[in-house]
C-alpha cells in the first residue's frame, strides 16, 4: 500500500508540476514578481528533488525524515503555488489594457499555477495520515496545520514590512511580537520534525505541543482583537482608506485590513491546533 501511495505521488508530482514550473518561467517586473518566481522555483526544485531521491531509492541516506518531508514540502508547495495564483494575476493581469503575446503569457503561467496548485492539493491528500494509521507527525493534522500556521505568518509579514504600521504604539509593537515568537516556534516545530529530532529534547514532546498550542491561542487572541482597535478605531489611530490610492498593488490601510484578517485566520488554526493536540495527548493516554 504504502509503495502505491508512493507511486502515485510520483506521477502526481512529474507531469503537472514539472511542466508547470517551466511554463511559467517568463519575463515580467516587479517585486511581486520576484515572489511569485520563488514560489514556482522553489516547488519546481523542491519537487525535483524527491523525485530523485525516491526514484533513485535514496531514502535512507537522507538527512532528514522521509515520513516528514515530502508531505511537509507537499503542503508548503501548494501554498506557494496558491498565494502566486492570486497575486500574479492580481499583479500582472488585472486593469492591464496590453493584448499581445505577453499578456497571454501571463494567463497561461496563471492558468499553469493553478494547475500546480491543486496536484500538490491532492497529493497532501492521498499522503496524509488516516485515522489509526502510524505515520509521521507532519502527516497528521497537527502537522499540516503547523505549515499553514507559518505559512499565514509568513504572508502577515509581507504586509507589514513597513514599520509605520506598528511603531506609533506599544500595543501594536505587542501584536508583532505575537507574530514573531508564534513563528519562530512553530517553524522550529516543523524543522524538528522533519530533521527527526524530537528525541533529543528534554521533555516530552507531545506535552510540549499542547503547551505550546494553548500558548499561542491565547497571544493570537490578544493580537486578533488589539490590532483591528489600534489601527481602526479613530481614538488610537489616524490611518484612513485612501479612496485615490494609486498603488497598483494594495494601499497601507488594505495591508492593515488583510493583516487582521490574516490574524483572526491565524488565531482559527492555533484554536483547531489546541484541540487535535490536547486530543492527542489525552484521548491517546
Amino acid at each position: 500500500m504504502p509503495d502505491a501511495v508512493t507511486a502515485n505521488t510520483c506521477s502526481l508530482q512529474l507531469m503537472p508540476d514539472a511542466v508547470t514550473a517551466l511554463t511559467i518561467l517568463f519575463r515580467a517586473n516587479g517585486g511581486m514578481y520576484d515572489w511569485c518566481m520563488f514560489c514556482w522555483v522553489f516547488s519546481f526544485a523542491g519537487t525535483l528533488l524527491v523525485l530523485l531521491v525516491e526514484l533513485l531509492g535514496l531514502q535512507s541516506l537522507s538527512p532528514v525524515s522521509w515520513t516528514n518531508f515530502p508531505i511537509t514540502f507537499a503542503c508548503y508547495a501548494a501554498l506557494f503555488c496558491l498565494c502566486a495564483s492570486f497575486i500574479f494575476p492580481f499583479h500582472f493581469i488585472k486593469d492591464t489594457n496590453v493584448y499581445d503575446k505577453s499578456r497571454n503569457h501571463r494567463i497561461a503561467s496563471t492558468v499553469f499555477s493553478c494547475l500546480a496548485t491543486f496536484a500538490y492539493v491532492v497529493e497532501v491528500s492521498l499522503t496524509r495520515a488516516r485515522p489509526g494509521e502510524v505515520a509521521g507527525y507532519m502527516a497528521t493534522v497537527p502537522g499540516l496545520l503547523k505549515v499553514f500556521e507559518t505559512f499565514v505568518a509568513s504572508v502577515i509579514f509581507v504586509f507589514i514590512s513597513n514599520p509605520i504600521s506598528y511603531t506609533y504604539h506599544d500595543a501594536l509593537k505587542w501584536c508583532m511580537a505575537v507574530y514573531c515568537i508564534c513563528f519562530i516556534i512553530s517553524a522550529a516545530i516543523v524543522m524538528l520534525c522533519v530533521g527527526e529530532c524530537t528525541g533529543f529534547l528534554p521533555f516530552p514532546f507531545s506535552r510540549f505541543l499542547s503547551a505550546y498550542a494553548l500558548l499561542a491561542v491565547v497571544m493570537y487572541l490578544t493580537a486578533t482583537i488589539i490590532w483591528p482597535v489600534f489601527q481602526f478605531d479613530s481614538h488610537y489611530s489616524t490611518v484612513k482608506r485612501d479612496y485615490h490610492c494609486l498603488s497598483r498593488g494594495l494601499c497601507l490601510w488594505e495591508k492593515l485590513v488583510t493583516i487582521a484578517v490574516l490574524t483572526a485566520v491565524n488565531f482559527l488554526l492555533y484554536l483547531a491546533d489546541l484541540a487535535y493536540s490536547a486530543r492527542l495527548v489525552f484521548v491517546s493516554t
